[in-house]
């Protein structure tokens, strides 16, 4: 009599601690996705804040991050194809903003945001990633000097070929004491932005349509 009273005791034990590790798993899954949620979400923060950093305020009225345009071109220097971002002002395009990379920078790739007027003027330009060394080449962070701000107002054609070089090659922009080769990296990526933005500026200022995302060109 007494092995079914345990084995009634046993299956009594085994069904609770099944249901704790239920509840359990129930509890983490919930926690993680709402922490994921969470962690999307900001992240999509401080993209919009990043790429509002690029234009002057007042200069568009939309959201950068809705309906991005999927572009792919060797001029930008990424592998794979990137989000390009339309600014708008009452339904008017006013700039775009495009992911570019330096290939080419001291300690690896340089990650860029270019921010172009729709007339072909420079908005801004931001370094988003890098590996360069502290100190000398990581001054192409707006926190580190206002190097970067120099590219502010400039355009395929101002200045012209030979003035988009950093001063050492005989161009108009500065490089840095000791580090030559992480600005001239970055100032080369930027042209090359200018370069692709004038070769497709019909389709990088056309209304994104709702469903758009999965196209590229180039």
């Amino acid at each position: 009599m007494a092995l079914p009273e345990i084995s009634r005791s046993m299956l009594k034990n085994s069904l609770v601690l099944g249901l704790f590790a239920v509840v359990t798993v129930g509890v983490v899954a919930i926690t993680q996705q709402g922490t994921a949620t969470r962690i999307a979400a900001a992240e999509r923060e401080a993209k919009a804040q990043a790429l509002a950093q690029i234009l002057p305020a007042g200069s568009y009225d939309n959201h950068l991050l809705d309906h991005p345009r999927q572009v792919f071109d060797p001029l930008l220097g990424n592998k794979t194809s990137s989000p390009a971002y339309l600014a708008t002002l009452k339904g008017e395009p006013t700039a775009v903003i495009l992911q570019a990379t330096a290939p080419d920078g001291y300690s690896g790739n340089i990650f860029l945001l270019v921010g172009i007027h729709a007339d072909g003027r420079l908005a801004g330009v931001r370094v988003v990633g890098h590996k360069e060394t502290p100190g000398l080449g990581d001054k192409i962070e707006l926190a580190k000097s206002p190097w970067i701000n120099s590219f502010v107002g400039q355009s395929l054609q101002s200045p012209d070929t030979a003035g988009w070089a950093v001063k050492k090659d005989g161009g108009q922009f500065d490089q840095f004491a000791g580090a030559t080769i992480t600005p001239r990296a970055v100032v080369k990526a930027v042209h090359k932005a200018l370069q692709y933005f004038d070769a497709h500026q019909a389709e990088l200022l056309a209304p994104v349509s709702s469903n758009e995302g999965d196209n590229s060109h180039g």
